[in-house]
């Protein structure tokens, strides 16, 4: 019967031994340890005065935002943003790229701003002028003297970024707005000039720092079709025009913007919302069982142009330059009224406004 103390040692040589120890004991990687950390004041502005200042496409990728205590600054925030605040700023010009969240103007003056957003909101805030392109109601607060006009903007990172903010370009109810606080006999807000020039109003950057980005204000330029909202149509006759989703379902409604505003239609309104086929009896009506497999394929949009004539326009453009895409076009003037009445109620029921 062997020794015991004759068996050979399991024990592991010191070296090899203190380096399994370090191999166990050292501490779990995970991934939001290896996130480059954010500095909270790459994510705002305060206490500035006299200044150009802002962040350029790519710089905020769809972080929160904040600006407060800024007097006579021209601020451009060129990229998507969660949520936006700005507090307590006076006579300041801003631009404020795609929010996917809200933007909260509070105890605001004499500022003037270019903003596209999901919600918009202002409280105690007096005199400002706003071109505006939003998703939903927007709602002042214990506000007065408020402007606004249709967002109108463009530079060639801001399609993309309306899409990582979740916005549709034709979803903008910028006319639309809801006084939360209305005081009986007064106007809190009203509609700029539809002459009205952004420029004028919000200066295109002029600093080195922001020539890259190719800025234009140009209508025809626009992101955003330059609808007339809640203003007096110039006629009673009025068209619906429904694309069907398809490649080239934004480009075609561009297209037919741009024609029919060239003969000289107004467009008044747009949406883009997703059907349903109990959806479709409510809006096509006899014509609703030729839609049904269409709208399965994704989300419609559709436009309202006014002027007299604007019928037999839109059903000419229907057959002679979008005869190969699915379409649906009001057929007549008498018709077309409960078309449009049908449809943008639809989907402002659907959109909860």
């Amino acid at each position: 019967m062997g020794c015991f103390f004759s068996k050979k040692s399991k024990r592991k040589p010191e070296k090899e031994q203190a380096e399994t120890t370090t191999d166990e004991e050292a501490p779990k990687q995970y991934s939001w340890d290896k996130r480059e950390k954010v500095d909270p004041k790459d994510y705002m502005l305060t206490g500035l005065k006299d200044e150009t200042v802002g962040r350029l496409p790519g710089t905020l990728n769809g972080q929160q935002f904040a600006i407060q205590d800024c007097e006579n600054c021209n601020i451009y925030v060129f990229d998507h943003s969660a949520t936006i605040t700005i507090d307590d700023c006076t006579n300041c010009r801003l631009f404020l790229g795609p929010v996917k969240g809200s933007v909260f103007f509070r105890d605001c003056k004499d500022c003037k701003c270019v903003v596209a957003c999901q919600q918009f909101r202002t409280r105690d805030c007096k005199k400002m002028e706003v071109f505006l392109s939003c998703a939903t109601q927007p709602i002042i607060e214990s506000s007065s003297g408020m402007r606004f006009g249709c967002f109108q903007y463009y530079y060639p990172e801001l399609a993309f970024q309306f899409k990582d903010a979740s916005l549709s370009i034709f979803n903008n109810n910028w006319s639309n707005i809801h006084d939360f606080t209305p005081v009986s006999g007064e106007t809190n807000w009203s509609l700029l000039p539809e002459d009205t020039a952004v420029q004028d109003c919000v200066p295109l950057p002029d600093t080195d720092g922001f020539k890259a980005v190719r800025v234009s204000t140009e209508a025809s330029r626009s992101i955003v079709p330059i609808t007339s909202g809640q203003r007096r149509k110039n006629s009673d006759e009025s068209c619906l025009f429904v694309f069907f989703a398809g490649d080239y379902t934004t480009a075609n409604a561009r297209k037919l913007t741009d024609e029919m505003v060239g003969k000289g239609f107004i467009l008044v309104q747009t949406k883009e919302v997703s059907m349903r086929p109990e959806d479709a009896n409510r809006v096509f009506h006899q014509n609703a069982e030729d839609y049904t497999s269409l709208i399965e394929k994704g989300p419609v949009v559709a436009l309202e142009f006014n002027g007299e004539g604007a019928v037999e326009a839109c059903r000419s453009m229907a057959s002679d330059v979008f005869s190969s895409a699915k379409v649906y076009v009001s057929e007549n003037k008498a018709s077309a009224c409960r078309d449009v009445d049908n449809f943008f109620n639809f989907a402002d029921m659907q959109m909860g406004i």
